[in-house]
């Protein structure tokens, strides 16, 4: 090789070098930026799932920590002749199917409303957002004095009207849905301002071409925007879905899972094996079934109905 061709080779090696001193450098700085998060990610989630994973197949009980030992799917197999667990999954079933079909009419049909281009409802829309960011528990203890009998405004005005004024908490009939009710009315706000952002950001030539062609309003609504508005509920409805499923303020401080165990959801009937009987094991094969459940309902529920939607 002569000298001139060995410093033209030497030129265009040094780029390709310095190109990849930047990319490693580049890949350094991004795993140091991140590293933070994925500790914290790790301590709160990779390892607290761990453990639950562990405990599930041992028959822990914090008043017999000797006892620890590997029982396999004792536990699981404990689960099917538990009627107590499969009266929480019954409870759990009816709270959410209700707690998620009430949020997502009541969030779409406010949605529709405020999409009006009125100056007025801007502060309309604001006062919508204060239920979601007060905390679980000030909107537990609210409620729970908005259906005690004594100080209750509701049972008042049912008293002003001459109608029945039932205890609500402590009836079996309606303590569910006086959890219901509360949680919906915190949580509508979540999807009123989903499918707001959704409506607002919807395009208008289907629209327009819809009503030129002589389509009522019922028609655009059920053709055309329903069907953009699939995904984003599709999306609202999940949330809310895993949500209710955690749902354990309102039940605890509202009814602590009575009368009798008719509110006593599955996370409730989990947190009273472990925390109240102190048997950590049988209560982390209860969560595990709730994690199974609510991925495969979720899966399920995004197969079936998370299709692109298709506007003609």
């Amino acid at each position: 090789m002569q000298p001139g061709e060995e410093s033209v080779a030497f030129r265009l090696a040094k780029p390709r070098r310095a190109g990849a001193s930047w990319s490693r450098a580049r890949g350094r700085t991004f795993v140091a930026l991140l590293a933070p998060a994925l500790i914290v990610l790790f301590i709160v989630t990779i390892v607290p799932t761990v453990f639950l994973l562990a405990t599930s197949v041992t028959p822990l009980n914090l008043a017999k920590l000797a006892s620890l030992r590997f029982v396999g799917m004792e536990n699981f197999q404990g689960l099917i002749d538990d009627g107590r667990f499969w009266n929480s999954l019954a409870v759990q079933a009816r709270l959410s199917f209700f707690d998620v079909t009430l949020q997502l009419l009541i969030g779409l049909g406010l949605a529709l409303l405020l999409n009006a281009r009125l100056r007025f409802l801007d502060l309309i829309r604001s006062a919508f957002i204060i239920p979601m960011v007060l905390p679980p528990v000030v909107v537990a203890l609210n409620w729970k004095l908005f259906f005690t009998p004594n100080v209750s405004v509701l049972n008042w005005l049912l008293g002003l009207v001459h109608l029945p004024q039932p205890v609500w908490l402590m009836d079996a009939n309606l303590a569910l849905w006086a959890i219901i009710i509360s949680d919906v009315w915190e949580w509508t706000p979540f999807v009123l301002l989903m499918v707001l952002a959704a409506l607002q950001m919807m395009p208008e030539e289907p629209l327009e071409a819809a009503k030129i062609d002589g389509a009522s309003g019922l028609q655009v609504f059920r053709y055309i925007t329903l069907p953009l508005l699939r995904p984003v509920l599709l999306v609202a409805g999940l949330f809310r879905f895993i949500d209710s499923v955690k749902a354990f303020p309102q039940i605890y401080i509202m009814t602590g899972g009575g009368p009798g165990n008719v509110t006593e959801a599955t996370n409730f009937y989990a947190f009273l094996e472990g925390f109240s009987y102190s048997y950590i094991g049988y209560s982390s094969a209860i969560i595990v079934v709730m994690l199974v459940v609510t991925f495969v309902l979720s899966a399920t529920i995004i197969r079936t109905v998370g299709q692109e939607a298709e506007v003609e």
